[in-house]
């Protein structure tokens, strides 16, 4: 691998590290839907604002959000919502592994 690849590949390794996450799935996937604040998703996550916090700040380092101060409050939203197309592949891989493993239990049955 040339030093080029592997900044290559490091780069695109730190976005799956963002979102290997369950909490930063879900809220990459919010995002999706619509622009959120820190104190939106401290609710719905069961989450202090400080952890919240730290959460969109992984995402947004690894370039997955972008944050808007108005007033007082900052808004974040998904830089590139098709990062989340991929969840049907994932999806998929998971609904594999399910009928692999039923198949795997009714064989040693």
């Amino acid at each position: 691998m040339t030093p080029e690849e592997k900044l290559y590949y490091d780069a695109r390794a730190r976005v799956f590290k963002a979102l290997a996450h369950p909490t930063r799935l879900w809220i990459a996937e919010r995002l999706a839907v619509e622009e959120c604040s820190v104190y939106s998703l401290v609710e719905p996550l069961g989450a202090d604002f400080s952890t919240v916090s730290r959460h969109l700040s992984v995402l947004k380092e690894a370039g997955l959000v972008i944050d808007e101060k108005r007033g007082k409050q900052v808004f974040y939203r998904l830089r590139v919502p098709c990062i989340l197309n991929f969840m049907n592949c994932v999806e998929d891989v998971i609904k594999n592994r399910i009928r692999e493993q039923s198949g795997w239990v009714e064989k040693r049955g």
